[in-house]
């Protein structure tokens, strides 16, 4: 064989060996038109690069509420206003209706929610908790005309007895657990259900405290608190969308520094268990 063939053959002999090996070892083709999924950016940069957190929460004595010049003061709002200053951003508060805040969360409407939230597995399905930052107790208050004498649950758990309670809130739940025969009745607003146990409409109103305690004090000679403790006792936390880690962990840990100095149980002590602030509201 003439040496050229011999070059010839052996080039060939080469670019079949060549192909055959790349045929099992082919690098993997993007599809047409796809892109590497971009970073996620967490909630809490959001916020950071933002300068503002977005605060949800509706009015609950002494949680937040209007003072004499219209701004909000509370337990919550400055629990919200001390998270923000830690933070190094502004705290921008929306007041939204307890009914539809869950909904208004997850919408992007704000941050997170701080409202006296009690943790529940149905809310939370929805949204991620933080650890509990306070506990709250579950109690009745009673109109003296209607209920006076009765002193237990079971005497107010009767069908001709009558109980006020706000609209999506845990009180409501408990009332239908603790007084199953009784007729509960619902509304949106806090005041409505102060209203109508103050009008003698119904016999009693179930609220998580202090409410019941602070409306019994205002009023000793129409309303007592008719049991010694509290029917339940509920963990309070923040509420934010699910998926953002930084965020919840940054809530988890701002929770065990303020309880670890003593702020969070002074400040809780002083809405809750004082009346320094009462000349403040309107």
């Amino acid at each position: 064989m003439k040496p050229t063939r011999i070059i010839a053959a052996a080039a060939v002999f080469i670019l079949l060996a060549l192909s055959v090996a790349g045929c099992g070892q082919q690098p993997p083709r993007e599809e047409s038109g796809s892109a590497a999924p971009e970073a996620k950016t967490s909630q809490l940069e959001t916020i950071l690069q933002r300068g503002v957190i977005k605060i949800g929460f509706d009015t609950f004595k002494p949680w937040a509420m209007k003072d004499k010049t219209g701004q909000y003061i509370g337990f919550e709002i400055e629990v919200a206003k001390r998270l923000a200053e830690d933070m190094g951003v502004k705290a921008e508060f929306v007041p939204t209706k307890w009914s539809g805040i869950i909904p208004a969360l997850l919408t992007g409407k704000f941050d997170v929610i701080i409202g006296g939230m009690s943790i529940t597995p149905q809310r939370n399905l929805k949204v991620n908790f933080s650890i509990p930052y306070e506990f709250s107790g579950m109690s009745l208050v009673a109109s003296a005309k209607l209920a006076g004498g009765r002193t237990s649950v079971e005497e107010f758990n009767t069908p001709d007895t009558k109980i006020a309670v706000r609209l999506g809130t845990t009180a409501a739940e408990a009332a239908k657990n603790f007084l199953p025969k009784a007729d509960i009745l619902t509304f949106d607003e806090e005041s409505q259900t102060i209203q109508e146990l103050l009008n003698e409409r119904v016999h009693a109103l179930v609220a998580s405290n202090p409410l019941p305690l602070t409306l019994a004090k205002e009023y000793p000679d129409r309303l007592y608190l008719p049991l010694k403790d509290d029917m339940s006792k509920e963990p309070i936390a923040f509420a934010v969308r699910k998926g953002d880690i930084d965020l919840l962990n940054w809530l988890d840990n701002w929770v065990r520094f303020t309880s670890s100095k003593g702020w969070l149980q002074n400040r809780y002590n002083y809405w809750f268990f004082t009346n320094e602030w009462e000349n403040q509201i309107q």
